[in-house]
């Protein structure tokens, strides 16, 4: 059976593969569509196993919030080359995945892949990420995502390497807050959003090491034990403000600390998730 022109444009059209390949589909498959696309994906799925090996230290945060249902979600999206990273058809399908983790709430990375895409009719997750794979021919994974449900903030860094998903209490009436808030987090990176969600022994540590400063400061010498403990717990104080991100100084305005600003607003922290590309989850 000869193979038009047009039947080789309507199968790319349809998969996103090469002309040649789809040409090549579409001979063994006897001009049938379908299994031609059949064809193509099997194909695909054996070039993304031989790929599977190469390292992906590379990739994409993205962000997405719905206000209305209060569902929102960040997803982690490796690839093996910065300009891949950068690339605007991986750009898209990072926030494809990030738009269908909040909105259908898969449990595990393989559920996710298993499900069937919000945005193309027929294909599963896994055939969208197969898709663009097609067209870069640079193997990409999932690696993690979260998901929250509540009055929600996002932000992602302009590199894609970076982005935040915050959790509040309370009526949102300006989200520029919530933004700004998930900026001040990516600029800044608290080690955690209380003094009580410090660990223990982080606590213990930054302690001795006041201590230490302190006993070893031969300003300190003649100083009875009271002076000295008050000078360890004032360091304390300014440890936990430059790490602790509701006692933070808002990086937008240093008069006021990112609780202030929050509670300003009428709003309560509940949590926050950041992601950054190549951290181990």
């Amino acid at each position: 059976m000869a193979i038009s022109a047009n039947d080789v444009k309507t199968l790319r059209d349809r998969t996103n593969a090469p002309m040649m390949e789809c040409k090549a589909a579409l001979n063994e498959a006897g001009g049938d569509m379908d299994k031609a696309i059949d064809i193509l994906r099997k194909k695909i799925k054996g070039l993304t196993a031989k790929f599977g090996a190469r390292e992906m230290a590379e990739g994409r945060i993205a962000t997405f919030v719905c206000t209305k249902d209060k569902v929102g979600a960040i997803v982690e999206l490796r690839c093996e080359t910065a300009p891949v990273a950068k690339a605007d058809r991986f750009v898209a399908l990072a926030n494809e995945l990030a738009e269908q983790v909040a909105v259908k709430n898969p449990a595990t990375v393989d559920e996710l892949l298993a499900q069937p895409s919000i945005k193309a009719s027929g294909q599963t997750v896994q055939d969208r990420i197969h898709d663009v794979f097609n067209l870069v021919r640079e193997n990409m994974k999932v690696h993690r995502f979260t998901r929250l449900e509540g009055s929600l903030g996002d932000y992602v860094h302009h590199t894609g390497t970076e982005g935040v998903l915050l959790q509040v209490e309370g009526n949102v009436a300006d989200t520029q807050v919530l933004r700004d808030v998930c900026m001040h987090i990516v600029a800044i990176n608290p080690v955690a959003a209380t003094k009580d969600d410090v660990p223990k022994e982080t606590l213990a540590k930054e302690t001795e090491i006041a201590r230490e400063q302190t006993m070893n400061d031969p300003k300190n010498k003649s100083k009875p034990a009271n002076i000295l403990d008050k000078i360890i717990e004032g360091k304390m104080k300014t440890w936990l403000a430059a790490n602790v991100l509701l006692e933070q100084p808002f990086v937008k305005d240093d008069s006021k600390t990112v609780g202030q600003l929050l509670s300003g607003a009428g709003l309560k922290f509940v949590k926050f998730v950041r992601y950054k590309v190549g951290d181990i989850s």
